[in-house]
């Protein structure tokens, strides 16, 4: 699956948390039998649980959602199940992830946050890169809609678990620096992936980074959109194809090629078909759900759908469905 050249296809996935850890270990899945040059772009705007609490006393990236990527991307079983382990009790350390606490400790070691990461994945043996959005840590808010009022909602953990309509997310401080090495990344990827995730809150905040947008906009990469399985608590009442159309709100110009759903979740496929074809996208159709039907993504169900159309392969896939 290399490019011509016979160099590994350059892929740059965007997002946080849950959504793209999965992402991540579906292109794991792939990478295990084809080359694959994985680069995962963090959001850093995290401020709850964890993550918020090293925030509230030291000057760091919040690190869970780092963490969450460099345990998809990691070689080393052991490690990454002891990165994950999360502290029971009621002391200080109750409820920080062990590998929270080791990335806080890389940082400030490092004193720079990518050489941070770099050493962490090293630790880890990641098959990938993972990179902060930006350097410095940032905080969401955003302006809900309230019985005919707006409200504004500040911070990443209230922004993600509010029932009401979301006119408009930005980030504070605005307009802030991104990550030369995630720019860069994206300048020279083959694949742009966005999703799945928190729509506003995982995968729309890469768009509000002023030279991170440029970057994706003017790539000459081609840009794949992993819708959601089901509305969580942020896009309540948001519909597939709002999903889509709030891509192009907070980039205006944004072209996509192919936008990646599960059956399940489109039902009537055209409404999906016509929003993905007015980001100038075709529709492709996977099962990529987990089996017992709960709305989560199985990596293995991912990468089976993914890979054929990282490959450019779709006319002999009878697990997918092309609309054209």
């Amino acid at each position: 699956m290399g490019r011509a050249d016979g160099a590994p296809v350059r892929v740059v996935a965007f997002g946080g948390g849950h959504g793209l850890s999965v992402t991540l270990r579906a292109l794991r899945g792939i990478q295990r039998e084809r080359p694959l040059d994985i680069t995962a772009v963090v959001t850093v705007a995290d401020d709850g649980g964890s993550s918020g609490r090293l925030r509230a006393t030291r000057d760091i990236l919040p690190p869970g959602d780092l963490r969450q990527a460099l345990a998809a991307l990691a070689d080393e079983a052991a490690l990454a199940e002891l990165f994950q382990h999360r502290f029971d009790g009621d002391d200080d350390i109750a409820g920080h992830p062990v590998g929270n606490l080791v990335l806080c400790a890389l940082m400030e070691l490092a004193q720079d946050p990518v050489s941070a990461l770099d050493r962490a994945a090293a630790m880890l043996r990641c098959h990938g890169r993972v990179l902060p959005m930006s350097r410095q840590p940032l905080h969401i808010e955003a302006d809900l809609s309230e019985g005919g009022e707006v409200v504004t909602v500040r911070g990443q953990h209230q922004v993600a678990i509010s029932t009401k309509t979301i006119d408009r997310v930005r980030l504070t401080p605005a307009a802030p620096a991104a990550c030369a090495e995630a720019v860069h990344a994206t300048l020279r990827a083959d694949w742009l992936l966005f999703g799945p995730g928190s729509w506003f809150t995982s995968v729309i905040p890469h768009l509000l980074v002023p030279a991170l947008a440029d970057a994706i906009r003017e790539s000459a990469a081609k840009r794949l959109v992993t819708l959601n399985l089901a509305a969580d608590s942020e896009t309540a009442g948001l519909t597939l194809p709002e999903h889509l159309a709030a891509l192009r709100r907070y980039l205006p110009g944004l072209q996509v090629d192919v936008v990646l759903a599960d059956g399940k979740a489109v039902g009537d496929p055209e409404p999906v078909h016509r929003a993905a074809e007015s980001l100038g996208a075709r529709l492709v159709v996977a099962p990529v759900a987990v089996v017992d039907g709960s709305p989560q993504h199985d990596p293995q169900a991912l990468a089976a759908a993914l890979e054929p159309l990282i490959r450019k392969e779709f006319e002999n896939r009878e697990v997918t469905t092309e609309w054209r």
